[in-house]
């Protein structure tokens, strides 16, 4: 094979797989939740009372507030 082919595969197959790669690559978007469509939540399950009110667990906030904070860049 000469050496002019085997390079234009190889554009052709780089190319492929970094269009492959890009299409596959899905970032969320930033969106507001707004309250009005509540059908697109999932619904609370049978044994939680909708009359009980959810603590949070402040250990687990802590824990998402320093994780949050070692992922900023130090400058």
């Amino acid at each position: 094979m000469k050496l002019e082919i085997a390079r234009g595969l190889f554009l052709v197959g780089a190319l492929a797989v970094a269009s492959l790669a890009v299409a596959a690559w899905e970032q969320p978007r930033t969106q507001v939740l707004s309250s009005v469509s509540s059908d697109a939540h999932c619904p609370l399950p049978r044994a939680i009372k909708a009359s009980t009110a959810a603590q949070p667990d402040h250990d687990l906030l802590l824990l998402m507030f320093g994780l949050a904070q070692g992922m900023r860049p130090q400058s």
